[in-house]
């Protein structure tokens, strides 16, 4: 009962109708990082598979072992007292029963699921990836805040009819957030229009603003591994100045 009430809680933060700009959820790689931005007031934390991935020595794109990912995960969750979405990537092979089982242990109220194959760089047949969610859906019941990464503007043909095509199919399958990553600033409002669901927008270092990408229809705003990143840099300089 608590878990399903924290995901209907964090899936209500998307609700943007009487609100002033997105959700705006940091990427986090760790307890720590966890701690620091649940501190400075964001209501909700998401994990960046790719600064997991860059902290445990691994390599993105299912380099990290499922075991080592759920951990980290788990020990990010029990760190802070925000609802934590995680980044599983394409789910590591697991099957759909199995994800919603590792995700309830780690205490994550929502994931994101990928529709592309990582090794070879190309996206997943729209239907069968659809069906897949769909098994991870009911599997999920309303436990699990499901957030369906949509490749086409990172390996497809980077339109929006394909965009929409592939969400309105995951929408069908049970997804209740769309992410239409790098999906260029200009093509969100006619994204955000055509879907159904809250739309997540990625914030690059140098882009358009999180509160702007909310009033061109994004209601969900993260950050990938770009935070990392810039803490990696900070680490770096203080090396070079040591």
């Amino acid at each position: 009962m608590a878990q399903l009430k924290a995901a209907e809680s964090f899936l209500a933060m998307h609700d943007r109708t009487n609100r002033d700009g997105p959700l705006v959820i940091p990427n986090v790689w760790d307890a720590g990082s966890a701690r620091a931005y649940a501190e400075a007031g964001f209501p909700a934390l998401a994990t960046s598979s790719a600064a997991i991935s860059a902290s445990l020595g691994y390599e993105d794109g299912g380099g990290t072992p499922a075991d080592e990912m759920f951990a980290a995960i788990a020990r990010i969750v029990r760190s802070v007292d925000v609802p934590v979405t995680a980044d599983i990537e394409a789910g590591y092979g697991l099957a759909p029963q199995e994800i919603v089982e590792r995700l309830l242990e780690t205490g994550a109220v929502g994931c994101n699921l990928e529709d592309s194959e990582p090794l070879t760089g190309e996206v997943k047949d729209a239907e069968e990836h659809a069906n897949w969610l769909a098994e991870v859906s009911v599997a999920a019941g309303d436990r699990i805040v499901l957030n369906a990464r949509v490749d086409t503007f990172l390996y497809g043909d980077k339109s929006v009819e394909s965009a929409v095509r592939r969400a309105r199919l995951y929408i069908e399958a049970g997804a209740d957030v769309i992410f239409p990553i790098l999906a260029p600033v200009g093509l969100l409002p006619d994204i955000a229009e055509c879907v159904s669901r809250p739309v997540n927008a990625l914030y690059l270092p140098g882009g358009t603003e999180p509160k702007v990408l909310g009033t061109l229809g994004a209601a969900r705003v993260t950050f990938g591994g770009t935070l990392y990143s810039r803490a990696m840099d900070s680490v770096l300089s203080m090396a070079r100045e040591l």
